[in-house]
């Protein structure tokens, strides 16, 4: 009774800030309700509302629901069916002869290959994407969406405490490629200098148009936060511009994949073809982290997404995928929103980040969510038999970084800095190879992950990207005031994600038994960090799909969901409404909540807290599906809140959070 009288309590709170217009959930796209909507078109629907696998894709990874994105379909219905449309077909043999013979049939055009990944770029009107969907090739077909950028760093993350520990402090990232996927490189900058070589940026490849400079600014400035370097070495000048602002990584190798114009925008289908390249090369350059401070709407589903897809196939192969939450945490009157992460994002293998403020102190006290950070659940979905929208709610972000007014590295062309010279904090007569700039929002916050990522892999090359994530979420610092669907497991802790990666077994395999021991001693690690003078305690546990897995097992026994190919969602099984383990890939005696958005209508949580840690999330508030997200609402396009809506000055609200913060 106590229980459901609390509950009762927590949701006339939600209410009453629904009603006094506190808090919000991500608008809807702009609809075309005056005119009149032509029939469904019929389409083929795999599996059912609990996405069974039907034959199409493979039996661990299958598509669900209607081989068109909800997106597309919807434009089908309300556009002339002889507009051309820009998609990405994804199939199970690109080069079938009766596939490619109705593409070229119904007058479309394939603009891209992802031979590794087997999509395809295909400009075509859309009675022929109709006809193509029809064939059995056809796995699935999504919208090519546009894609947009979305920036004290040691101390504050416990870096530093990581480098002033003799066990630790020569690892800054030597011999791990993190490919950098962005607007390009100003590759000669100091602070991508090498100890040997001129350059530490080994490979610059272009998937659009324009050459491998970064003439946007993004690239460079985000690159730098994950692996710049404090200063030329040799060169006191340059060190002693540069130190204050030096990378995570620094001795990493740096691999550029341009995916963004000169204008930061893009496709889906540059950055399908940018990981169809990692695919083939990761290998020869040893990429083990992939960083993506970039996005698109998060639609569909992230079993059939195109973008999500490629991100899961590549963390398969051992590939760590690191992408930004996004920037729409809150719409143009300031109120917060919910539901507004971006794909690839959305997906559960990828490493989600959205962005903290420090207020530029190095202190973890005064720390919060950046109020621009897009927050949770997800709300990508697909169509079921009935009609009816499935959608994921997923939690995200996994966790949070720094990233507001991130000083880093200046690109010599800037875009960004041209526009808005304010941004420039030491331009003025240096050397265009030593300038930096501030800039702001989760693009910022991703590198810091990525970097934090890399030298976990210098120091256990043996770790899976689960096993990084699973530390990385273990060991973050819950911040006071802040929910799950803000922050994650919590704000990074780069000190406590090293040590413990470093514990952890080298000979651990594919058949390694459940419960087996995890670390390389019987002694529990110290499960907390000392950062800029404070103890920081560590979050000891992860969110996995919807639900807060807690306990000292997660590092203590080794887990099957750990190994490649898996999600940590995996052991996971919903019995009567209830998150349980399946004791046979993940242990049981862990503490599960009975997950936080289980299905539409029902409480976050059902009473049970949300973490252990109540006080500091808010006081366990609980988040009702019905209540709050309400069916039908999508995030806004890319970047743009309110579909576009300008700020004074023309700029939307998110291109104004990333180059200014708050």
């Amino acid at each position: 009774m106590e229980n459901r009288l609390h509950r009762l309590f927590l949701v006339s709170v939600l209410i009453a800030g629904l009603l006094n217009g506190s808090i919000v959930f991500s608008q809807p796209r702009a609809d075309l309700n005056s005119e009149t909507k032509r029939a469904q078109p019929e389409t083929a629907v795999r599996g059912n509302s609990q996405g069974l696998w039907d034959g199409r894709g493979s039996i661990d990874d299958p598509f669900v629901g209607e081989n068109l994105s909800p997106d597309l379909k919807e434009a089908l219905q309300k556009l002339d069916p002889k507009s051309e449309v820009s998609v990405i077909l994804q199939s199970d043999d690109i080069d079938d002869p009766e596939l490619r013979g109705l593409i070229a049939a119904y007058g479309g055009k394939v603009r891209s290959e992802a031979r590794n990944l087997q999509m395809l770029e295909i400009d075509a009107t859309f009675d022929a994407v109709l006809a193509i969907a029809a064939s059995p090739r056809a796995l699935h077909i999504s919208s090519n969406l546009k894609t947009k950028s979305f920036g004290h760093i040691e101390t504050t993350t416990g870096l530093q405490t990581l480098r002033e520990a003799p066990a630790t402090q020569n690892l800054t990232g030597t011999g791990v490629g993190i490919a950098i996927i962005d607007s390009g490189i100003f590759s000669e900058h100091d602070m991508f200098s090498g100890t040997s070589v001129a350059s530490r940026v080994v490979k610059e490849e272009q998937f659009t148009l324009g050459g491998s400079e970064d003439l946007y600014g993004h690239g460079t400035h985000v690159a730098a936060i994950a692996a710049g370097r404090g200063g030329r070495p040799g060169s006191s000048q340059s060190a002693n511009i540069l130190r204050p602002y030096q990378g995570v990584a620094p001795d990493a190798n740096i691999i550029s994949l341009r995916v963004l114009t000169d204008t930061g925008t893009g496709s889906s289908a540059d950055l399908i073809q940018a990981f169809d390249w990692i695919w083939a090369n990761r290998g020869r350059y040893n990429i083990r982290v992939v960083n993506i401070s970039l996005g698109t709407a998060s639609v569909e589903t992230w079993r059939n997404d195109p973008l999500c897809r490629a991100a899961r196939k590549l963390t398969k192969a051992g590939v760590v995928i690191v992408a930004a939450a996004g920037n729409d945490g809150k719409n143009l009157l300031g109120q917060k929103t919910y539901g507004a992460i971006h794909s690839p994002g959305n997906d559960p293998s990828v490493i989600t980040v959205g962005a903290s403020n420090t207020f530029a102190t190095d202190t973890r006290s005064d720390d919060g969510v950046a109020t621009y950070s897009s927050r949770g659940p997800t709300r990508s979905y697909f169509v079921g038999p009935n009609g009816a929208k499935v959608y994921d709610h997923l939690v995200k972000p996994d966790l949070i970084a720094p990233g507001n007014k991130i000083i880093s590295a200046r690109s010599r062309l800037n875009v960004l800095t041209t526009l808005n010279p304010t941004l420039e904090i030491l331009t003025d007569g240096l050397d265009p190879k030593r300038q930096v700039v501030y800039m702001s929002g989760s693009s910022m916050a991703t590198p810091v992950v990525s970097g934090a990522a890399a030298l976990m892999l210098q120091a256990n090359p043996t770790l899976t990207p689960n096993m990084v994530k699973m530390i990385l979420m273990y060991t973050a610092q819950p911040l006071a005031g802040f929910n799950h669907l803000e922050q994650g497991a919590g704000q990074i802790n780069i000190d406590g994600a090293v040590r413990l990666a470093s514990l952890v077994r080298r000979n651990l395999r594919p058949k390694t038994a459940l419960d087996a021991p995890f670390l390389t001693t019987a002694e529990m690690p110290v499960q907390n960090s000392n950062i800029a003078g404070s103890v920081v305690q560590w979050s000891q546990g992860i969110v996995a799909d919807k639900g807060w897995v807690q306990g000292s097992k997660l590092i203590t026994h080794y887990q099957k969901v750990y190994g490649k190919g898996m999600l940590l969602s995996d052991g996971l099984l919903i019995s009567d409404g209830l998150l349980i383990s399946d004791g046979l890939l993940i242990s049981d005696g862990l503490l599960i909540s009975d997950g936080l958005l289980i299905s539409d209508g029902l409480l976050i949580s059902d009473g049970t807290p949300i973490f252990d840690y109540s006080e500091l999330f808010g006081g366990n508030i609980l988040l009702g599906d019905g209540l709050l997200i309400s069916d039908g609402l999508l995030i806004s396009d890319s970047f743009l809140i309110g579909d576009g809506t300008l700020l004074p000055g023309g700029l939307t609200l998110g291109v104004r959070t990333l180059l200014f913060g708050e």
